[in-house]
């Protein structure tokens, strides 16, 4: 079966191709390398340097595509609270042009990538899907417009589409070299190089922490689900379980044996205090739950950055 996954050279992408290719799927990678490497993408995946929100660039990419895999963004908080035009063009046009060329490619079912971001934190938590969306910065509007996009495919053209909420994923390939990196690359890479690793606000805000290898498991099951359980849904994909970034650092300290005091700044504007997802519907639609746990996806990340 072809496939096409925009974002394929970024961490997450990356790693589904991974797990694509080795179920034999012919797979075509569509990534700016804006963010993305090209020494991510398997060698036996079609690597396309274009850009998402290009109509002629995707349509050429889907063609004879059975399902896509939408997940190409910009995907920071921070760079959409200071590019929100950047942003927007990206993640909004973005998800909108893939979703035409798939419908005009005849694909079967496309897989969009959502946020936990859309929740802005004031839902209860765990959160279900049914909880009301408050996002908080550009980049969760972009997310929820891409959501709303992704429905709206389904019930006008027929076009199956299924969007994950993901929530912090981590793992392998998750780099720290970036403007925007991720707090768990960040830390790891602090804690390893002696520096005291940087806590935005009081540390006490919390992450639903997800380890990669479930969440490829997540778009796998999105993909095999029968359509009449979860086309035109969105879907939580996360652990469930609720953790402060001083938890954060205080696990990842005694797996690196060290214990270097962290230097709190001031908090990120657009962040949510709490985040915690409800994974109920995922397991009974898609079949899907996670089996990683915490501090075994930290042990393994870990295990990554010092092989």
């Amino acid at each position: 079966m072809r496939v096409l996954v925009t974002g394929g050279a970024g961490f997450i992408g990356s790693n589904l191709v991974d797990a694509l290719v080795a179920r034999d799927h012919d797979v075509v990678v569509l990534d700016d390398l804006t963010t993305g490497y090209a020494e991510n993408v398997h060698p036996d995946a079609r690597l396309v340097v274009a850009d998402v929100a290009d109509a002629e660039a995707v349509a050429a990419a889907a063609a004879g595509a059975e399902t896509v895999f939408h997940l190409a963004a910009s995907r920071a908080v921070l760079r959409s609270v200071q590019q929100p035009l950047a942003t927007d063009r990206t993640n909004t046009a973005g998800t909108l042009t893939v979703l035409e060329a798939a419908r005009q490619a005849g694909a079967r079912r496309v897989i969009s990538t959502s946020s936990s971001s859309v929740y802005g934190g004031v839902a209860p938590t765990p959160t279900p899907e049914t909880a009301p969306v408050h996002p908080r910065s550009p980049y969760a509007v972009s997310k929820l417009a891409g959501e709303h996009y992704a429905r709206v495919y389904w019930e006008l053209h027929g076009l199956e589409t299924v969007a994950l909420r993901l929530f912090n994923v981590f793992g392998p390939r998750q780099r720290p070299d970036s403007a925007y990196a991720a707090v768990i690359p960040l830390f790891v890479d602090a804690l390893r190089s002696g520096d005291a690793p940087e806590v935005h606000g009081d540390g006490l805000q919390s992450r639903d922490f997800t380890y990669i290898d479930d969440t490829v498991a997540g778009y796998l099951a999105a993909a095999a689900a029968p359509a009449e359980r979860c086309a035109g849904k969105v879907y939580n994909i996360a652990g469930g379980a609720e953790h402060s970034l001083l938890d954060l650092l205080d696990a990842l300290q005694r797996i690196l044996g060290t214990a270097i005091a962290p230097l709190h700044t001031d908090p990120r504007p657009g962040d949510v205090r709490r985040s915690c997802a409800d994974a109920t519907a995922a397991r009974q639609d898609l079949e899907w739950s996670a089996r990683v746990g915490f501090e075994d996806g930290l042990e393994r990340t870990v295990a990554w950055f010092t092989r």
